[in-house]
C-alpha cells in the first residue's frame, strides 16, 4: 500500500490494519511482508530506537508497500520534519491537546520546507502563498500523514475545535493514557471509558478523518472498537505475540510432564 492510498482510506473510513513493531531487527520485514498488513507502527517515545535505525526501518517497510507510521517522543514539530526527512510515511504526535500544538504539526508536516516566520504568518492565517509555491509545498507534501494521539481528558474537550484544523489524517486514541486521565486507569471495559472512544470516533469520522487506536486485546474486544467506529486498529505488537506464544506453549510443555506448579503471567500493555 502507497501512502496516498492508506490517506485516502483513512479519510473514507475504509478498514486499515498495523502492528506495533518494537524489535529493530533486520530480519523482522521478511516475517512481515506476508502478513496482509496495511501499515507498520514504530514507537519512539516507549522505545529506545537511534535515528539511524529508524531511517532504515522507515525506509525498508516503504519500499516493502508497508507505510511507517512513526510516534514522536512528543508533539514537536522539529521531531516531526526530522521523522519525515528520515524516511517516515506519517508522523503519530502523542499527547496532543491543544490547537496550537496541532497547528504547528501541521505546519510540520504539510508545509514543509516553510519555516520561521513566514510559516508561523502562513498558519496564523495572515498571509497566502503565491499560487506557484502553494502548488509546489502540495505536491512536496502529499505523501506525508499527520495523526494526533487523543490521550487526555483536555485533548477530548478540545476535540471540535482540533478537527477543525485542516491537515489532519487521524486521530488515535492512547487507551492507557486516556483511562488513567478519565481517573479510571485500565478500565477498558469501563462505560465511561467506551462512550468517550465512541464519541471520538464519530467527531473523527464526521469530518472525514480516520479515527484509530491501539488494542491489545481479543479479536472479539477489538471488533467492538471497530462497532463503535474505529476504522484504523493498531493490533498489539510483535513483543506481545512472542511473549504469548512462548508463555502458551512453556505451559503446554510443563502440563504435558505433569508439573503442577504451572503459571502464566500477567498481560502487559504498551
Amino acid at each position: 500500500m502507497k501512502n496516498l492510498e492508506l490517506k485516502q482510506k483513512l479519510k473514507e473510513g475504509d478498514l486499515v490494519l498495523g502492528t506495533l513493531i518494537v524489535s529493530t531487527s533486520p530480519f523482522w520485514p521478511k516475517i512481515l511482508k506476508d502478513c496482509s498488513l496495511d501499515f507498520i507502527f514504530i514507537d519512539t517515545e516507549h522505545i529506545a530506537i537511534s535515528r539511524e535505525t529508524l531511517s532504515w526501518m522507515c525506509r525498508t517497510y516503504s519500499a516493502m508497500g508497508l507505510p511507517p507510521l512513526v510516534r514522536m517522543k512528543s508533539p514537536d514539530k522539529y521531531i516531526a520534519t526530522e521523522f519525515l526527512d528520515d524516511g517516515a510515511a506519517g508522523i503519530i504526535s502523542p499527547y496532543t491537546e491543544t490547537v496550537t500544538q496541532v497547528k504547528e504539526l501541521v505546519g510540520a508536516t504539510k508545509k514543509r520546507p516553510l519555516k520561521g516566520g513566514r510559516l508561523n504568518q502562513l498558519m496564523a492565517g495572515k498571509k497566502n502563498l503565491e499560487e506557484s509555491l502553494d502548488d509546489y509545498i502540495n505536491k512536496f507534501n502529499e505523501n506525508n500523514l499527520l495523526i494526533l494521539n487523543i490521550e487526555s481528558k483536555p485533548a477530548v474537550e478540545n476535540l471540535d475545535e482540533i478537527l477543525e484544523i485542516e491537515g489532519i489524517d487521524a486521530i488515535q486514541i492512547g487507551p492507557h493514557d486516556l483511562t488513567t486521565s478519565l481517573g479510571i486507569p485500565e478500565e477498558y471495559d469501563n462505560p465511561i471509558y467506551l462512550n468517550t472512544i465512541e464519541m471520538v470516533f464519530k467527531k473523527a469520522r464526521s469530518k472525514s478523518v480516520g479515527a484509530g487506536i491501539h488494542a491489545w486485546g481479543s479479536p472479539e474486544y477489538q471488533k467492538r472498537l471497530l462497532d463503535l467506529g474505529a476504522n484504523m486498529l493498531i493490533h498489539k505488537a510483535d513483543a506481545l505475540f512472542f511473549r504469548d506464544g512462548l508463555e502458551n506453549d512453556l505451559y503446554e510443555i510443563r502440563s504435558l510432564v505433569g508439573e503442577s506448579n504451572v503459571g502464566r503471567g500477567e498481560n502487559i500493555s504498551i
